[in-house]
């Protein structure tokens, strides 16, 4: 277990493990850190404070003969206790703004943006998450025969996004069945949550009578037809260039990082834990092996919510190695989150 307090000397020689292994892919030596930050020590007394950091789980040496580099106990002292957040450059906040502006028509217009902004400027591989559906509110529904026994069901939500789903039906619907449909789910349920349409329309089942009754039942007939699952809403871009960085020559592990990133589920409940385990900054680090999940060891995420009128709806991120520029990728999460709320606001209104 390694020890929670480290000397004044032991946090510099960590930051300097951390600082030149992010830099160069390569373990890292104690003359290259007396010459690179100009230490008024030897490099003997930099290898005796670098085998203790070894001893108490913040370093680790891949050969004998070869320096060390961190573990993912080291990164995470360095994330909780010696990282400061790199501001982003004005160049990079305008070319932010510039992107990210109200000419874009709607939230997933919005979303994919933000997403090949954010994997074009980190060069890691970026994921936005769409609102969660607890706070997307029904904006408009509209069902559209497509067949005998088969419909379109299209559900558009406050921030302007439209979910789109073809359902195969036991009954047919003729074009006139679907217009009364339409207009009485958009009459009775326009603002419910989308997580809660079933439910509140069954809860309210009762309160029918007649022709409103018989609409009510077949209207929840279809909405049980919706898949389960519709959280797993995620914009993904930019995942080559993850495997142009020198962790990943191995096909071994190129495999089973596809095979994680073919997930969505097991991607947006990484992005999802950052909520619940508040850190020292807005934006959440999650690193190797703390994810405890098949084709992340080598990974690291960085993440940071997005509000709508103060309250949380969603995460952003980027996916890169464990050797990722933590401090200036914390920067960049937190400001394009902070830009993605301020527009996803101006369309819930």
């Amino acid at each position: 277990m390694p020890h929670s307090k480290l000397t004044e000397r032991e946090q510099l020689i960590l930051q300097a493990v951390v600082h030149l292994y992010i830099t160069t892919a390569e373990p890292v030596g104690s003359r290259a850190i007396v010459k690179r930050f100009e230490l008024d020590i030897s490099p003997a007394t930099v290898r005796n404070v670098m085998a203790d950091l070894e001893d108490m789980g913040f370093l680790q040496q891949l050969h004998t003969s070869s320096g060390r580099i961190p573990t993912d106990n080291g990164y995470r002292h360095y994330v909780d206790c010696l990282m400061s957040i790199q501001e982003l450059t004005q160049s990079e906040r305008s070319r932010i703004e510039s992107h990210l502006t109200d000419q874009l028509n709607d939230a997933d217009a919005v979303l994919r943006q933000t997403s090949y902004l954010l994997a074009l400027i980190s060069h890691q591989t970026s994921i936005v998450e769409a609102p969660a559906l607890n706070v997307a509110l029904v904006e408009h529904v509209e069902i559209v025969p497509i067949g005998e026994q088969r419909l379109a069901f299209l559900l558009a939500d406050n921030y302007g996004g439209v979910r789109t789903m073809v359902l195969q039906t036991s009954k047919r619907i003729t074009p006139d069945d679907a217009q009364r449909l339409n207009r009485f789910l958009n009459e009775h349920f326009r603002h419910t949550p989308i997580d809660a349409f079933s439910s509140s329309l069954e809860s309210k089942l009762h309160a029918f009578i007649d022709e409103q009754r018989r609409l009510a039942e077949q209207a929840l007939d279809l909405l049980q037809l919706l898949p389960d699952n519709q959280s797993g809403r995620l914009f993904l871009e930019g995942t080559t260039q993850l495997f142009e960085q020198p962790e990943f020559h191995d096909v071994d592990k190129v495999r089973e990082v596809f095979g994680l990133l073919e997930e969505r589920d097991r991607i947006a409940g990484l992005l999802r834990a950052g909520i619940l385990n508040p850190k020292p900054h807005p934006s959440r680090v999650v690193i190797g092996s703390e994810a405890h999940q098949v084709g992340f060891e080598e990974l690291s995420l960085v993440s940071a919510p997005y509000e709508v009128d103060g309250k949380t709806v969603g995460m952003l991120g980027v996916l890169g190695p464990r050797r990722m520029s933590y401090s200036r990728l914390s920067g960049l999460v937190e400001y394009t989150a902070s830009r993605l709320g301020n527009l996803l606001t101006r369309f819930a209104r």
